[in-house]
């Protein structure tokens, strides 16, 4: 699920005519890259058959999308608030119908991670322009209305994308199978798009600094460098440069935030506010947003592959049995907010430990006889735990956290997050795809075996890290 981001207040104007059906069609817009960050996880089995793919081709399926996300992110809500939303949403929307069309049409594992990643950059830049619009269309009411309306449909998004995903790939299409989970997007953007060029009105924010583009690229070049050698050091025997590569990424993300923190000038805006980060509440935010998308991004990867290659399910019996974990997130997301503003921390703690004790259940499940198939049953209870402990955490993380932020910075802060959950994303692919992928020759149980103590340690990290996270949360009332 992409974190909503928050975008300031601005001033009262006379409201838009047709706010409600533009929200409409920017949703349905946004809906697309919601789907598409699980969607293709299903599928994951069958591209490999298909394409001939390597372990590591199907880890930079999933990494390439959520990298090229992450890095575009900041850089575009800015660019929309600057230059115009409704401009960066049109083109967001277009590219990403046409990014999709190169994926469902690629010949090659390398064809498809390239069309991927594109993808992911053209995410980037329609999604802020989404949520960066409703405060200028929205006032009062209307406006927490609407970021709930939102907030629904990405809950809704997470639960449909791995059902949908099974069911386009084993439906086979006019032949197209697992090329359905792509090509899908292709007249949903083609709608959008004319609705939104009819409906959506231009906005933007007057005071805008000038974006940061050459910052961007720095930090896409550092996430890149981080996630390249995790992804390929075990196919290559983790040779002398994926270590000095990785190091080169640390440094230069590192060297990215202390270069801005020093820079006095006000011509551009910080891709990594430095006044934020010296916040500890907010630092610590971020960090349990990272570690909760390493090993839920992470273990949906393994999972998928160990159920349809290690298990015989078929891609739909796969989605299938997923939903059991996003019914567990729609049962404690409605209540979640009101609980974090009364019990603020505590709730994230119990959230991050019931997805720790939800997939240790599921581990614990598995039946290691590699002769017997282990039923869904047995495994779903586990599933629907974790996602109750998902809505505790995930959905007032950001609100805990900007209970300790200044109002200013509630915009950048929450483009961090969203930022950091999609670069935790791509890591968890790298991380958890390297530790199971290398231990597939002992049997795709056992490999699940040593992938799983890193996604429960994951969450356990959370609950303790969430200890330091403000004691409530903003009230929306």
């Amino acid at each position: 699920m992409t974190a909503p981001l928050t975008a300031p207040p601005t001033l009262a104007t006379e409201p838009h005519p047709h706010r409600w059906a533009a929200a409409v069609v920017m949703m349905v817009a946004a809906l697309m890259d919601l789907l598409d960050t699980t969607i293709v996880n299903v599928a994951i089995p069958s591209i490999a058959q298909d394409l001939h793919a390597s372990a590591g081709a199907l880890q930079w399926t999933v990494s390439a999308y959520l990298l090229g996300f992450a890095a575009a992110l900041i850089v575009s809500g800015h660019l929309g608030d600057r230059y115009g939303r409704r401009t960066l949403f049109l083109v967001g929307t277009a590219g990403f119908g046409l990014a999709s069309l190169a994926c469902g049409t690629a010949q090659t594992a390398g064809q498809l991670i390239a069309a991927r990643a594109v993808q992911g950059v053209l995410a980037a830049v329609l999604v802020p322009q989404v949520i960066g619009s409703f405060p200028t269309l929205f006032q009062g009411r209307e406006r927490g209305a609407a970021f709930g309306m939102y907030g629904a449909v990405a809950g809704f998004a997470s639960a449909v994308g791995l059902l949908l995903g099974g069911v386009l790939t084993n439906a086979d299409l006019f032949g197209w199978g697992w090329r359905s989970v792509f090509l899908v997007n292709v007249p949903v953007a083609l709608i959008t798009l004319v609705a939104g060029a009819l409906l959506v009105p231009a906005t933007r924010e007057r005071s805008a600094g000038r974006p940061d583009a050459l910052g961007s690229l720095v930090l896409a070049a550092g996430l890149v460098a981080i996630v390249l050698p995790l992804v390929q050091g075990r196919e290559n025997g983790w040779p002398l440069w994926g270590w000095i590569c990785l190091a080169a990424g640390v440094l230069t993300v590192t060297g990215l935030g202390v270069f801005q923190a020093r820079r006095h000038t006000t011509a551009t805006v910080p891709l990594l506010p430095a006044r934020a980060f010296r916040l500890p509440a907010f630092s610590v935010g971020v960090l349990v947003q990272l570690l909760f998308s390493v090993a839920m991004q992470g273990f949906f990867l393994v999972f998928a592959v160990w159920l349809q290659s290690g298990q015989g399910y078929t891609p739909l019996q796969a989605g299938l049995l997923t939903v059991a974990f996003s019914a567990g997130g729609f049962l404690t997301a409605p209540a979640a907010d009101a609980l974090a503003v009364r019990h603020g921390r505590l709730v994230l703690a119990a959230g991050a430990l019931l997805m720790a004790g939800g997939f240790g259940w599921v581990w614990a499940a598995v039946d290691r006889a590699a002769t017997v198939h282990t039923g869904a049953w047995p495994l779903a209870p586990g599933l629907a735990v974790a996602g109750a402990g998902l809505g505790f955490l995930v959905v007032p993380l950001v609100n805990v956290v900007l209970s300790a932020v200044p109002a200013d910075l509630a915009g950048g802060a929450s483009g961090i997050f969203s930022t950091a959950q999609q670069f935790g994303g791509a890591l968890g692919a790298a991380i958890l795809g390297t530790v199971f992928f290398g231990h597939a020759d002992q049997g795709l149980t056992e490999a699940l075996g040593t992938a799983m103590p890193w996604v429960t340690g994951g969450f356990v990290v959370c609950a303790v890290l969430c200890t330091a996270l403000p004691r409530t949360a903003i009230s929306g009332s």
